[in-house]
């Protein structure tokens, strides 16, 4: 029996593992939707309202990170390789934690007119999220691969663009802000905000190193 027909026989079987990462993935979606809507809006009540709200968000990823790395203390068995399953929890917690710094940085350093770059990342911020849910769904099924390699090379290709936007608006900055202290803030929240999306680069890797064992 080939190492692939062992993981299959044993995935449909795995009630721990799968429910937990689908539920962090769901958790980084409405953490990115909290982000873009903080960006977009000139409200700065709202923005304060959301910053607590992702804060408790950030708090439960941890939780079900926390409970991944029990579930693998408590199994011998498990769906895919151990240390593949702990990376996996702890980029997903990586992706959580920039998120929620990104917030925390607009809030802490008062950044109250933010730039188009930052709605833009945000937005970019939002789509590797949904790829990252979408991903981590179809983990459970590895007959479908294509969908989550797909999902993989869109996050990549949102990390790329993210990379751009982030190294012109930072070269802008320096060029055309004067206000030192300005541009310090508006720099610190570019970079929580491009490290997400670097985040969910690494998600992607764990997943398709993932991938290539088990195909």
């Amino acid at each position: 029996m080939s190492l692939n027909s062992i993981f299959q026989y044993f995935v449909p079987k795995d009630k721990k593992f799968f429910p937990l990462f689908e539920q962090a993935g769901s958790n980084l979606i409405e953490m990115a939707k909290l982000l873009k809507e903080s960006v977009h809006t000139t409200d700065l009540q709202l923005r304060k309202d959301n910053s607590k709200v992702l804060e408790d968000l950030e708090h439960k990823g941890d939780n079900l990170t926390h409970q991944i790395h029990l579930e693998l203390g408590k199994n011998f068995i498990t769906p895919f390789d151990r240390e593949d399953i702990h990376a996996l929890a702890s980029s997903l917690d990586d992706v959580a934690d920039f998120i929620h710094g990104a917030s925390n940085r607009m809030e802490l350093y008062k950044v109250t007119e933010t730039s188009e770059a930052m709605k833009e990342i945000s937005s970019l911020i939002l789509e590797a999220t949904e790829h990252v849910a979408k991903a981590l769904f179809e983990l459970k099924d590895l007959k479908n691969i294509r969908n989550i390699t797909d999902s993989c090379v869109r996050i990549n290709s949102v990390e790329n663009k993210a990379d751009y936007i982030f190294d012109k608006a930072v070269a802008e900055l320096f060029e055309y802000e004067k206000d030192a202290i300005n541009l310090i803030k508006n720099k610190e929240v570019l970079s929580a905000m491009e490290d997400a999306t670097d985040k969910c680069e690494d998600v992607a890797n764990v997943l398709e190193s993932i991938l290539v064992k088990n195909a």
